[in-house]
């Protein structure tokens, strides 16, 4: 198992084109926030938006539009309840994430099977939180599985591979991976990731991190990174390592990182990697 590291970022993270336009940098459109976890989608928008993602449209329950509006101005809001809406929306995306607060409702999971149902070979679909647990509740089948990006925490995991964890070693891991074909970002103290050919541990990461929404937030930069980057494998591997990589440094001052002041220094931080890019390829 390989070690993330700042190369990723360096070569992930590019100076911006200087004739571009919102859609030159990806529409994501994310899924997620019931009635009572709104907040969840609310911060993978936040990660979303100030990862650098073009346009970021947010399909949610109609009590989560005035927060979310007052909060980030810049996310489009659609109710989730209209359903043409939703599939003309879910249609124009580059990346779609779901799962953030959804919920395990017959309506979440109608949302879910939607999206399965519609997704195009070239978009790319991240499955984080409520979403797993519906997929593999239900045991639907990926219809292109090489696109889609599952983040799961430990007992997430065990719902969708089957393997305790304690049965959770890097060769069953593996395993499960080739067996969906998907990419797997399993989430722990010490983050794995499983890809197609190769697989990832995130070196990174700190207890002050360990608060609710920090995988919301993951999720959220995950989207962004995948909206706007060519390089699909190194931009997973940037977010991934970016997330950490924020919350370590914040939390040498801070005793509880929250995943919101990890979204606020998303662009400090890319732009820091923007210069040193530039640096090297000076010299």
């Amino acid at each position: 198992m390989e070690e993330l590291s700042q190369e990723f970022l360096t070569t992930v993270i590019q100076p911006r084109p200087h004739h571009s336009h919102k859609g030159t940098f990806g529409r994501s459109v994310l899924i997620g926030g019931n009635e009572t976890y709104g907040g969840a989608i609310i911060m993978s928008a936040e990660a979303c938006l100030k990862s650098g993602s073009g346009l970021t449209s947010v399909i949610t329950a109609e009590k989560n539009h005035a927060a979310l509006h007052a909060r980030l101005p810049e996310a489009m809001v659609l109710d989730w309840v209209l359903t043409q809406e939703f599939n003309d929306l879910v249609d124009t995306a580059d990346v779609l994430l779901i799962g953030p607060g959804l919920g395990l409702s017959a309506h979440s999971e109608q949302l879910l099977e939607t999206v399965l149902q519609r997704q195009k070979p070239e978009q790319w679909l991240v499955l984080d939180g409520s979403a797993i647990t519906l997929f593999a509740q239900n045991h639907y089948a990926l219809p292109y599985p090489e696109q889609v990006v599952f983040t799961p925490h430990q007992m997430e995991w065990t719902r969708l591979s089957g393997l305790k964890i304690g049965e959770q070693t890097f060769e069953n891991n593996q395993a499960m991976q080739k067996q969906l074909g998907a990419t797997i970002i399993l989430k722990s103290h010490r983050t794995e990731l499983y890809m197609q050919n190769v697989q990832y541990k995130n070196p990174l990461g700190t207890p002050a991190m360990a608060t609710g929404g920090m995988g919301d937030t993951l999720a959220g930069m995950i989207t962004g990174f995948l909206a706007q980057f060519k390089d699909k494998e190194g931009a997973i591997c940037a977010a991934v390592y970016l997330h950490s990589l924020i919350g370590e440094e914040l939390g040498k001052e801070n005793y509880v990182v929250l995943p919101t002041e990890i979204s606020k220094n998303l662009p400090h931080y890319m732009k820091r990697f923007e210069r040193l890019k530039n640096k090297t390829e000076e010299k």
